[in-house]
């Protein structure tokens, strides 16, 4: 035996239903930061901490990716 329903809603309407957070300022305060990022560039600050989050490593690991930034942009340290 084989039963269909559809359900016809938005998915604010399913997030409700489903008793799920609404995550609407999240995701605006993300969108910002993006943005921000976008017009005024990514600082050193925020690419070692994206590095970090991204692999996990020793302090070896993150320089050898830190020489392989510098590297691809002609900056030095």
């Amino acid at each position: 035996m084989k039963i269909n329903v559809e359900v016809d809603c938005t998915p604010e309407e399913a997030r409700r239903f489903m008793g799920l957070p609404d995550l609407t300022p999240v995701h605006e305060a993300y969108v910002g930061q993006l943005v921000d990022m976008a017009k005024n560039g990514v600082s050193s600050d925020a690419l070692e901490s994206m590095m970090k989050s991204w692999a996990p490593m020793s302090d070896a690991g993150f320089k050898l990716w830190q020489q392989m930034i510098e590297g691809m942009s002609g900056k030095k340290a």
